[in-house]
């Protein structure tokens, strides 16, 4: 005689409305401080609405995606997931910044194998106070709870970002022009790229989370969050704009600035124009990494650049001193030369 299947639930099979339904509603004081004027209706739509209004004579939209990538691995070793959001939306609020668009509204998607409704609200509280940094909505987003798909523990971020920029002032590296100079502005730290190796290198060193970094601790040093410039570059577009930007993320000093220059033009950088910081220094010594390989990877100090004309050097130095803004010049940029690499970096 065949024994009664046992009726089956959606909780059984490991998803828990509930939990969702309850994430939902610890999170909604968090987003409720992002609301900024163009937001239409609140949490809980199929899709989300804004509205440009007036504001713009001739919009342009510029839209990123992007992740934190490994960095995740150790915040949840640590069980350090405050700050992880704020990294998802610099990451993308940062590079739709670059084409001189302001950050009007932000989505994100968490996704998890089993849904640990604390976690998930420390993680999206710091995308809610990344989206506060940068002036943005955080207008939606997807919490996808699927067993199987992650260890216990374990879960993913991916943030999506829409600026609007007017078109005749939108940056396209097409002001760019030898002679030029390039304005680093200081990392705060790592920020969200390199992870894959700085992991390779904390298994090296056995992980001495309590050594001391520049005065800090060493998972306080690669935990910082990324440095969100969208504000005082926003002010910097309105009163002493640039001829270009640029975010310096995956690919480091070396692949970043030369993206928004043109084919004829080269950029000369001098790396001992700053300091690097201790945790690069600390990294290199036990990864012995070579310069090459540092300045593809990490920024090495330098989070954000700014190109500008010779002529309006001095004031932009003295205009980032005013906002409190640390910065140096890292570098010039130059023809292009035939058989020469387009981007050469010295100390």
């Amino acid at each position: 005689m065949s024994t009664p299947h046992q009726s089956l639930t959606y909780r059984a099979a490991g998803v828990d409305i509930d939990a969702g339904a309850e994430l939902v509603e610890r999170i909604k004081p968090h987003v409720a401080r992002t609301m900024r004027a163009g937001v239409l209706g609140g949490l809980g739509g199929f899709g989300a609405l804004f509205e440009l209004g007036g504001r713009f004579r001739e919009p342009v939209l510029v839209s990123g995606t992007d992740g934190v990538g490994t960095k995740l691995k150790l915040a949840q070793e640590l069980d350090r997931h405050d700050g992880i959001g704020i990294d998802l939306v610099a990451m993308c609020v940062n590079d739709v910044l670059v084409q001189g668009a302001e950050p009007l509204f932000f989505l994100d998607y968490f996704a998890t194998g089993k849904l640990e409704v604390a976690t998930a609200e420390r993680v999206i509280a710091g995308i809610a106070r990344g989206c506060e940094l940068a002036g943005c909505a955080l207008v939606g987003g997807e919490t996808a709870e699927m067993p199987d798909m992650y260890p216990p523990g374990e879960y993913d971020l991916a943030g999506f970002c829409v600026g609007a920029v007017e078109k005749s002032a939108l940056l396209d590296g097409r002001r760019v022009q030898s002679g030029d100079v390039l304005i680093g502005i200081a990392s705060s730290g790592a920020h969200a790229n390199g992870f894959s190796l700085i992991r390779r290198i904390l298994d090296r060193a056995g992980k001495p989370w309590g050594l001391d970094i520049g005065g800090v601790g060493l998972a306080d040093a690669l935990l910082a969050p990324t440095e969100i410039y969208v504000q005082p570059m926003l002010r910097l577009l309105a009163e002493l704009p640039p001829h270009a930007m640029a975010h310096i993320t995956g690919g480091g000093l070396t692949e970043n600035i030369i993206r928004v220059v043109p084919e004829h033009l080269a950029l000369d950088i001098d790396a001992s124009a700053w300091p690097l910081p201790p945790l690069f220094a600390w990294l290199a010594e036990v990864g012995q990494l070579g310069d090459a390989e540092l300045w593809r990877t990490f920024n090495c100090g330098i989070g954000f650049v700014v190109l500008v004309d010779a002529a309006q050097a001095t004031a932009t130095d003295a205009w980032l001193d005013h906002a409190g803004m640390t910065h140096w010049r890292i570098g010039t940029v130059t023809p292009a030369r035939a058989g020469q690499p387009r981007v050469r970096i010295t100390r």
